[in-house]
């Protein structure tokens, strides 16, 4: 107890203070009475008085060190230690003294906390002193479409705004849905980034480019945000459709997992009805207007798409998705790309590498394959060697090479399955557990036999979304692509060729469907999307792929 008192600084006559909150009245009067030193501190303080005794020795005066308590300490530095304290510390840091409590009210601590732990740069006094422009910025970068002193009139009060308030109420209180989500949206998915931005938290919804411009930035627009509008207060409002912000709702379902729900729905609709809607809903999304869509295939998935996704501007469920871990000798470095898929357009996969192989996941998906699924395998082991450019063009050749390729694989197969079976029949007769084989990292080799770029072309009859794709590759790998029927009949893996073109682009050519897609990297960065382990990242890919299946 008394060396507790002494690092509060209250002195051993008044104790503990935290002690004496859980303690009545009785045994805090019993506790006074007490001897302020245990046999534990008695012997503590004999092994201090001993070295103590040791170094008088040594030395002309043996007077022992002086004690030091924070509170002598001047504020200033006092602040400077707790700024540098996890945010989520400090609240049972203000209980011990009162000192320490009119200390932890210093702005400054929580700016720090705020700027450190979750990005936010922007300045409270200076957002209320410059006003308007800085406040258009805000209202340009969430809704271009309302006008600046609509917006002001809904934004935070940031004049009698502290940092102490951001953190606790906004901050710590949403951190569990900040980073990569993929909303629940049958089989189209999506991709949602929850960020502080400025001093909202805001979802954004990543879009990729207009087919077939694989290589544009990705889109983005916002379908949520949240933000103090009133001190201790949180306000969450929906961003979905075109009237600007209005009543939402989140919760917290359980870990790595929420719901967004709106509350004025009245807002998503539009004055020219469903059809003005979808006028709309297909500029944003394709760029262009029905009539510029000649093929009545493709025709009939856009307005698939809209009736599908429409039934869900109120009420969205979103599942925690990482980016996947890299590792030195990977062939290229994984993460998000967008694709070209035919009729359906450009899509979102995520690159990641599993020893001999690397696998293309969907983030977005559509009737056919849907979100969650491996739409390509590659089998880093299996490099193909591709023929000059005269008999690149000739589809017979490149097809005759792959399929040997793909022959070879399936009796390898076979045989594996049948020494497996063997292997069982052993273990069943008594013979031993099995010894277990040390999982190799395959791209080892992959990434050593990286070369000098070589001349490609598409053969002749595979047809590409994108006619402007590289005309140099570094090296080519035998894969498998996943095709199925609308709604995901009949699914099964036919043979391709995985191009690496260089560092952020690659192909694959589809044999039995004689195209190609050409895959591109999202050139974004992401926060709080890193898996927290290996396993975490493939425990993700099962839960995705098994809710979409």
């Amino acid at each position: 107890m008394a060396v507790c008192a002494r690092l509060c600084g209250v002195g051993p006559s008044r104790g503990c203070r935290r002690r004496q909150q859980r303690r009545g009245p009785a045994e805090t009067a019993a506790a006074d009475s007490e001897p302020d030193t245990d046999l534990e501190e008695e012997r503590i303080e004999a092994g201090a008085a001993a070295l103590c005794g040791e170094w008088g020795d040594r030395s002309a005066s043996p007077s022992p060190p002086p004690r030091c308590s924070l509170l002598e300490l001047p504020p200033e530095l006092l602040v400077e230690i707790f700024a540098s304290l996890p945010g989520t510390d400090l609240p049972s840091l203000a209980q011990v003294c009162t000192k320490f409590c009119r200390i932890l009210h210093n702005d400054t601590i929580w700016r720090r906390r705020c700027r450190e732990e979750y990005g936010v740069c922007e300045n409270l006094r200076k957002l209320e002193i410059t006003g308007v422009s800085c406040r258009d910025v805000y209202a340009k970068r969430i809704n271009p479409r309302v006008k600046s002193g609509r917006f002001m009139k809904i934004l935070p009060d940031y004049e009698h705004m502290e940092y102490r308030d951001v953190y606790t109420c906004l901050l710590h209180r949403y951190r569990h849905i900040l980073g990569l989500w993929q909303p629940d949206i049958g089989p189209y998915g999506g991709l949602l980034n929850v960020v502080v931005d400025g001093l909202f938290i805001i979802g954004w919804m990543y879009l990729p480019p207009h087919d077939p411009h694989v290589d544009d930035p990705m889109r983005f627009k916002p379908l949520f945000r949240i933000h103090l509008m009133e001190r201790k207060s949180a306000t969450v409002e929906c961003m979905y459709g075109h009237r600007g912000p209005h009543n939402g709702h989140i919760q917290i379902v359980k870990k790595d997992e929420f719901s967004t729900k709106c509350n004025q729905t009245e807002h998503h609709r539009m004055s020219g009805g469903r059809q003005e809607e979808f006028r709309t809903w297909l500029r944003e999304e394709w760029g262009r207007t029905l009539e510029d869509i000649f093929h009545e295939h493709m025709q009939e998935l856009i307005l698939m798409k809209f009736i599908y996704t429409s039934q869900y501007d109120n009420c969205l469920t979103y599942r925690r998705i990482y980016l996947p871990p890299s590792h030195p000798d990977d062939l290229i470095r994984p993460g998000l790309f967008k694709g070209t898929y035919g009729s359906h357009g450009l899509e979102i996969v995520m690159l990641s590498f599993h020893g001999k192989h690397a696998r293309a996941t969907k983030i977005t998906g559509d009737p056919n394959i849907p979100a969650g699924q491996q739409t390509v395998e590659i089998d880093l082991t299996r490099r193909i060697e591709l023929p000059d450019v005269e008999n690149l063009c000739n589809f017979n050749e490149l097809s005759r090479i792959v399929l040997e390729v793909h022959e070879q694989v399936r009796q390898e197969q076979q045989q594996q399955q049948q020494q497996q079976q063997e292997d069982r029949t052993e273990d069943d007769e008594g013979a031993g557990p099995p010894t277990e084989k040390v999982r190799e990292p395959g791209n080892e080799e992959a990434a050593a036999l990286k070369e000098q770029p070589v001349q490609f072309v598409l053969p002749v009859g595979v047809s590409s979304r994108n006619e402007n794709y590289p005309r140099t590759c570094r090296m080519c790998f035998y894969g498998t692509g996943l095709i199925a029927g609308h709604g995901f009949t009949s699914p099964e893996r036919t043979p391709g060729v995985f191009i690496l073109f260089d560092d952020d682009r690659f192909g694959f050519i589809w044999l039995e469907l004689k195209s190609f897609s050409l895959y591109s990297r999202v050139q974004a960065t992401f926060r709080n999307a890193d898996a927290p382990s290996p396993q975490a990242f493939e425990e993700m890919l099962k839960n995705i792929q098994s809710l979409n299946s």
